[in-house]
Order: C-alpha cells, then structure tokens, then sequence
C-alpha cells in the first residue's frame, strides 16, 4: 500500500491540531498503564514460482524466472510500542472493519490486559472505525473494548507522524521484497523478523516535538488574531 508522505501547502486548524496531539502523545514518558501504540496497515502480493529458480552458488545471487503467478493479496496490521520496542504484526485475507476491529482486540486482550487504557496512534483509513466494534459486538462488549482504548489520529496527509511507518518501511526491506507464494509462508517470514526485532528492542529514535513543527512547520500554521 502505498503512502502519501506528502504535507498540504496551506493547513488548517483541524490538520495542526491532530499533528500536535500526536507529537506531544510520543513526548510523554513510558507508563505501561497507558502504553502508546502505533498501528497501520499494508499489504503484500503473493506470488509463486512457475518454474524451480536456479540454485544459489557460492559468489553468486540468487536466479529467478521472470515469469509468476499470481496468488491473491493478503493484508497486513502492525501494532508498534516504541518505547518498549516491542511489535506484532498480524495477517488477515481482507482489509475490512471487521479485520481491523479484531486485530485491535485480539492485542488488547493479549498483550495488554492488564493496561487500563491503550492509547492508539493511527490514520484516517475510512476502516478505521472505532463506531465498528458495535457492528460486531454487543453493545456492552463493545463499550467494555471502547473503554480501554483512546485513539489519536494523524492528519490526513500526513502518516508520516505514525512511527509505525518507519517500522513497515524496515519489514519491506529486510522481508517482504521477495517473492512469497502463500500466506502461511508469509507469516513464517514475518514471525520470524517480529521475533528477530523484539529480542533486540529495536525501537525508533523519534526527536521531532511540537516545538519544532511550530519552528519547522510555521508555514502550515492557519493566522490567529
């Protein structure tokens, strides 16, 4: 999926807003009661090899026919923890509210049941609705979910804010550029570098604040009184 990392020339309150909701949000420090979570989501083409690719050969790369097949598009939701350098990465068929919906709970009641609040950093994606947990769920269940979940938005234009864009940037490199023939295998792989990350604590050196976009950024700033 490809994301815009474009800004607007001329923004508005609504876009200055929600940019410094979400810089003073990675200002705060680590409290595992209100972890901040970044999510967002790509997806992979599936290919498969129509004939055997040639076997690598010491000092040689790797030969593949130029010819493929094609086996569908999976969809891909990270879930990223920069101050704990921590993050999951889950695999669904599709890309609808209801993937997102149980991909939010899925790592809610996993990995942070015992945080009162996990407070989500995320983009506009029209299937990011959190009005969708009560088309799945009854509407008790869905306020109990709702409840332990306060969502920031990034301005639209704008995902670069999401620091899980740096992390899905690392996984295409180091992963997903290869041919992957199904979404078992795909899963294998990406276990595999989730695993890998995690047991380093890779995490993303973020020094950009509200202060310097009010420096940096002053352009995009609407005029006050």
């Amino acid at each position: 999926m490809k994301k815009s990392w474009v800004i607007p020339p001329k923004a508005n309150a609504d876009f200055v807003y929600h940019m410094e909701d979400v810089l003073d949000l990675y200002a705060q420090p680590y409290d595992a009661k209100r972890p901040v979570v970044c999510m967002d989501e790509t997806n992979k083409q599936l290919i498969s090899e129509i004939r055997d690719p040639i076997p690598v050969r010491p000092g040689q790369l790797a030969k593949y026919d130029f010819q493929y097949r094609r086996e569908g598009v999976c969809n891909l939701f990270m879930f990223f923890e920069p101050l704990k350098g921590w993050r999951e990465v889950i695999i669904k068929e599709r890309r609808t509210k209801k993937e997102w919906v149980l991909c939010i709970k899925q790592v809610l009641e996993t990995y942070y049941k015992d945080a009162e609040v996990v407070r989500v950093v995320l983009d506009n994606l029209n299937t990011h609705d959190p009005a969708a947990f009560y088309e799945l769920f009854e509407p008790a269940e869905a306020k109990r979910l709702l409840d332990r979940l306060e969502f920031h938005n990034t301005p639209k234009h704008a995902s670069w804010l999401n620091m899980v864009e740096i992390e899905f940037s690392v996984l295409t490199r180091q992963c997903l550029k290869q041919r992957i023939p199904s979404t078992q295998h795909l899963q294998t792989e990406v276990d595999t570098w989730v695993n890998e990350r995690n047991k380093r604590y890779r995490t993303v050196d973020w020094h950009f604040t509200t202060v310097d976009a009010r420096v940096k950024l002053k352009r995009l700033y609407p005029s006050y009184l």
